[in-house]
C-alpha cells in the first residue's frame, strides 16, 4: 500500500508527457511523414500525376497538401489551390443544402415530391423527398453508359427518362441514379428562390470562406482547374496497344449539377468537412439525421443516408463520399476525423485507399 501514491503519481505523470503540446507535435509530425510516404508511393504506385490531401481531426485542418503535377504535359505543379472535379461526391454537399432547408421549414423529408415538383409523370409522384436522397425512389436514371439518355440535350433526355418504367417501387430497394438528383435541385431551386449554384454558395462557401471551389466540367473554362488524365485505352487503339496517360473529357449539364458539377481544393472540402463536424453548418440533430442510412419498405437498412453512403468498416461508423473514381471524403464522426483524397486520374479510385491515410491519425 505504501507504494500506491507514487505509482499513481508516475501514472499521472505518463498521461502529462503523453498529451503534452510536445509530445502531441511529435505524434503529428509522424502522422504527417508517414501520409507523405503513403502519397509518395501510392502516386506512384498508381501512376496519379496530382494529388491533393487533407486531414481534420479534432475540428481542425491538421495536413493539407498538394503533390505531383496539376498538368502534365505543361508540367504545371499542383497547389493548394488547384482544383479537382469532386463528381458524384457533390451530392453530399446537396444532402446538407436539403437539411439546411428542413431546418428552415421549407422542405419535409417524409412529403411526396409532388408537393414540390409538379407536372410530374404519375409514377414519380409519391416518392419522399428522402428517398431521393438516398437512391431508394426506384425512378429511371437519365445517364446510362453512353451520356444523357437519349443522345440529345438535357431537356430532350428529361422528356425520355419521364416516359421509361419505373426500376422499383419506391422504396424498396437501393438503386444508383442521376435523376434524383436532378430533382432535388429542383426542389431546391422552387423552396429556396435562388439557383442551385447560388443557394449552395449562400448557405455554405460563403460563411466557411471557401474560394476553392466552383461548378464545372471538362468543357467549362475554370481557372486553376487541374487537366483530368487516364489509362483507359481509346475507342481507336489498338488492342494490344499499352496503356498510355491521355485526356478524360466529361460533361456535367447544367441541370444535373446537383449530383457531379463541384470541382474544389481538398484544403477547402476539409474545412467544410471540419464545419459539420461542428455544427456550423447543421445542427446536431440535423447532422444525425443526415447521416442515418434510409430503411427500405422491408425494415433492412439501406446503402445510402440523406446525400451520404454510411457504411461500418471494422467497427467504426464510416460516412463517405466518392466521385468519379478520383474523389475521396471520408468521415468517422465518433472520432471527429475526416479525410479528403483529390487526384487528377480516373481510375486513381481513392476510396480504396483512403482509409490507410486516416489510420495514420487516429
Amino acid at each position: 500500500m505504501q507504494f500506491a501514491a507514487p505509482r499513481v503519481l508516475l501514472c499521472l505523470l505518463a498521461v502529462l508527457l503523453f498529451h503534452s503540446p510536445s509530445a502531441l507535435a511529435a505524434t503529428r509530425d509522424a502522422a504527417d511523414e508517414a501520409a507523405r510516404r503513403f502519397i509518395a508511393v501510392t502516386m506512384k504506385e498508381r501512376g496519379i500525376p496530382g494529388m491533393q490531401v487533407a486531414v481534420v481531426k479534432d475540428g481542425r485542418v491538421v495536413f493539407s497538401e498538394a503533390h505531383g503535377l496539376a498538368n502534365v504535359e505543361n508540367k504545371v505543379v499542383a497547389t493548394s489551390s488547384t482544383l479537382f472535379p469532386i463528381n458524384s461526391a457533390t451530392k453530399a454537399f446537396t444532402g446538407v443544402a436539403i437539411m439546411q432547408l428542413v431546418e428552415a421549414g421549407k422542405v419535409d423529408l417524409d412529403a411526396p415530391v409532388s408537393t414540390y415538383l409538379q407536372q410530374l409523370p404519375a409514377a414519380w409522384q409519391g416518392i419522399r423527398v428522402r428517398q431521393l436522397l438516398a437512391h431508394t425512389s426506384g425512378l429511371p436514371d437519365i445517364v446510362d453508359a453512353d451520356g444523357l439518355v437519349g443522345g440529345g440535350s438535357e431537356a430532350q433526355a428529361w422528356q425520355v427518362v419521364e416516359q421509361q418504367p419505373m426500376q422499383a417501387l419506391p422504396g424498396a430497394q437501393f438503386v444508383y441514379n442521376q435523376t434524383n438528383y436532378g430533382l432535388l435541385a429542383r426542389i431546391i431551386i422552387q423552396r429556396s428562390g435562388k439557383a442551385y449554384e447560388d443557394y449552395l454558395a449562400a448557405g455554405q462557401f460563403e460563411p466557411l470562406g471557401m474560394r476553392h471551389i466552383t461548378f464545372g466540367d471538362s468543357y467549362d473554362l475554370v481557372p486553376n482547374a487541374a487537366t483530368i488524365y487516364s489509362y483507359f485505352p481509346r475507342s481507336s487503339d489498338a488492342a494490344d496497344a499499352p496503356p498510355r496517360l491521355s485526356h478524360w473529357f466529361y460533361d456535367m449539364p447544367h441541370g444535373l449539377w446537383a449530383g457531379g458539377g463541384i470541382q474544389a481544393s481538398a484544403g477547402d472540402l476539409a474545412q467544410w468537412l471540419a464545419a459539420l463536424l461542428q455544427y456550423r453548418l447543421l445542427s446536431a440533430d440535423s447532422l444525425a439525421r443526415m447521416w442515418t442510412p434510409e430503411r427500405l419498405n422491408d425494415g433492412s437498412v439501406g446503402a445510402w443516408s440523406a446525400g451520404w453512403p454510411v457504411s461500418e468498416a471494422q467497427g467504426r461508423r464510416q460516412i463517405s463520399s466518392f466521385g468519379g473514381a478520383r474523389a475521396a471524403l471520408l468521415v468517422y464522426p465518433d472520432e471527429d476525423l475526416a479525410v479528403v483524397v483529390l487526384t487528377n486520374l480516373v481510375g486513381a479510385n481513392p476510396q480504396q485507399f483512403t482509409a490507410q491515410i486516416a489510420d495514420f491519425y487516429r
